[in-house]
């Protein structure tokens, strides 16, 4: 086995061991959503616009719950996502909510073999490319699935989160991607209390690494904003300055905490 197919293997089974207790937490909410609360935040729908009618490829979509948010917007929406546990659960939820939105359960990576249709917009949210060991391979899958002149909307936790040990006190981590790192950890961020312990592997992306992945794969930026506050409560040592807005505590209002790039295909 050679050491991304380990990797995915991996985190295939923390993201499966996660799903029930990300179902049952709060922090998602899913009786709300049944009802039909929306899963998207301001940061993103602003990006967005007016969906209505347009084609969207989610990628990295867990359970669906933005996916599904999309559809209700008037969009025709295709989520796609390793967790076969995740997904399953997304047929699920799509069922009980009456959604026309389609699944496909495989690695990123290997999209272009599951999929063959173009679309007018590629989203991806909060916490999905550090699992990724590869952004060229990310950006050419993103290049692929967008029309031309289609519209990439990503929004993701600021890399400088990223350095800080848990409890925000130290620096722990380099910015720059220095290769896998491999962690074991109880709980999860949607219930720190859940009866789970799981191994995974991340990667850290700095945003010139992003960017120029985007870049060097034919899209535009047309967009890059930084904020000061992330949507989700998450994070260890947070306080809520405002409804949905969380900073950490210790750090107030000096970090960054999560960025939103807007690019185009040319």
């Amino acid at each position: 086995m050679n050491k991304e197919q380990h990797y995915l293997d991996i985190n295939r089974a923390s993201w499966n061991s996660r799903t029930d207790s990300h179902l049952k937490s709060e922090f998602y909410d899913l009786p709300g959503f049944l009802q039909g609360r929306s899963s998207l935040n301001e940061i993103e729908l602003d990006l967005l616009d007016d969906i209505q009618g347009k084609t969207i490829l989610h990628l990295q979509c867990h359970f669906g719950q933005d996916t599904i948010s999309l559809s209700r917007l008037g969009a025709e929406v295709t989520g796609v996502d390793l967790s076969d546990k995740a997904i399953e659960s997304a047929r699920k939820i799509a069922e009980q909510t009456n959604a026309d939105v389609r699944f496909i359960c495989c690695d990123l990576y290997d999209l272009p073999n599951h999929l063959d249709q173009q679309f007018d917009y590629v989203f991806t949210s909060y916490g999905t490319i550090g699992w990724l060991p590869d952004l060229d391979k990310w950006a050419k899958v993103i290049s692929r699935f967008l029309k031309p002149n289609g519209k990439f909307v990503f929004v993701e936790f600021h890399p400088v989160v990223w350095m800080f040990d848990d409890n925000f006190e130290k620096i722990g981590y380099r910015y720059f991607n220095s290769g896998a790192i491999i962690e074991t950890a109880n709980g999860t961020y949607a219930d720190r209390n859940a009866a789970i312990t799981e191994e995974y592997v991340m990667w850290n992306h700095g945003i010139s690494e992003v960017v120029n992945s985007l870049i060097k794969n034919g899209l535009q930026i047309a967009q890059l904003d930084e904020f000061d506050y992330s949507p989700y409560n998450c994070f260890n040592g947070t306080i809520e300055f405002e409804k949905n807005k969380y900073r950490i505590e210790l750090l107030e209002d000096k970090i960054p905490m999560v960025y939103a790039i807007v690019a185009i295909k040319k």
